[in-house]
């Protein structure tokens, strides 16, 4: 188990993906240019996928062109197609994450793929990315990988199946994805130490959702079996809009405080987080479920009342 935990901020792909208004092009680069001087590991800035699928990341190419790159930092962009991936190599992403999903039903609802038909498409692909950028780092995020809302359990032995395949491959990194926030720390904790065990080849990461408020314990769960890559989103922004239920990812802010307060490195300035997060209520026009930058640090400390002490 590791010391040092790496954080992919996703808030400007899947946290902006589901907002019901349009963040103008401008703000979503000034955000990520904000995040990437917080010291985050990685930035997931937007998705090359149809715009009539994703309407809020129709300017990915935009977005790609605007932003000021960071020396340290990955710039990643997800994508399900070739098309995508096309257009991520041309908007110089230093990391292509393929989606797919683990259960038949969500994939139909997200990709209308199942997901053999996403291994499928996955192999020329793969090829084409080594081809033209061997430098882009591949990982592959495999959707409803602890329950799907359509199809409920997804055995651990056919994720396996599939992740298999994706090694196979010649991915860089798999990420294990929560998507609706079904997942328990028990589950998470076997199913992580499955795939260190059984890939040592492979980067994973996990990708959890606070649906159901298990957020931080299914990420803890994770560190424990031994992951140190972990998704997680700025103010606890995102959801999947082909998944009934789904809310909010894990809060960037909460899980950096709670590593913090461990005594486990992140390499993130969480101050400098927490000021970013301050900005999204008026950025998005609604308050975000974060708590550590409503309440504070765990040391705050307030004065007595009057008259006390």
């Amino acid at each position: 188990m590791t010391s040092r935990v790496h954080l992919n901020e996703v808030a400007p792909r899947d946290g902006l993906q589901i907002e019901p208004r349009w963040l103008p092009t401008a703000d979503k680069i000034a955000l990520i240019d904000a995040l990437s001087a917080t010291g985050v590991a990685a930035v997931e800035a937007t998705s090359f996928t149809s715009p009539k699928a994703i309407p809020n990341l129709a300017d990915a190419h935009e977005v790609m062109a605007g932003i000021q790159r960071r020396a340290g930092v990955r710039y990643v962009a997800l994508v399900p197609n070739q098309r995508g991936a096309e257009g991520a190599l041309t908007g110089h992403a230093d990391e292509i994450n393929l989606v797919m999903s683990a259960s038949d039903s969500h994939g139909l609802a997200n990709l209308r793929m199942t997901p053999w038909q996403s291994l499928e498409r996955f192999t020329p692909l793969v090829a084409m990315i080594r081809e033209r950028a061997p430098a882009v780092r591949i990982n592959a995020s495999l959707s409803t990988a602890f329950g799907c809302p359509f199809d409920g359990a997804v055995p651990e032995s056919r994720v396996l199946e599939i992740i298999d395949r994706l090694a196979a491959l010649d991915v860089d990194g798999v990420t294990l994805c929560d998507t609706t926030g079904m997942a328990n720390p028990r589950q998470v904790g076997a199913l992580c130490e499955a795939v260190i065990a059984r890939y040592p080849m492979l980067t994973p990461t996990l990708h959890v959702h606070n649906t159901r408020g298990m957020g931080l314990a299914n990420v803890l769960a994770g560190w424990q079996a031994g992951i140190h890559h972990f998704d997680a989103a700025l103010g606890g922004l995102g959801g999947c809009p082909f998944a009934p239920g789904a809310s909010g990812n894990v809060c960037s802010e909460d899980l950096v405080h709670m590593f913090e307060e461990m005594g486990v490195d992140t390499g993130v300035d969480l101050d400098a987080l927490i000021r970013v997060a301050e900005t999204l209520p008026d950025l998005l026009g609604h308050d975000v479920p974060g708590q550590v930058v409503k309440a504070g640090r765990g040391g705050r400390r307030y004065p007595l009342p009057p008259g006390i002490g």
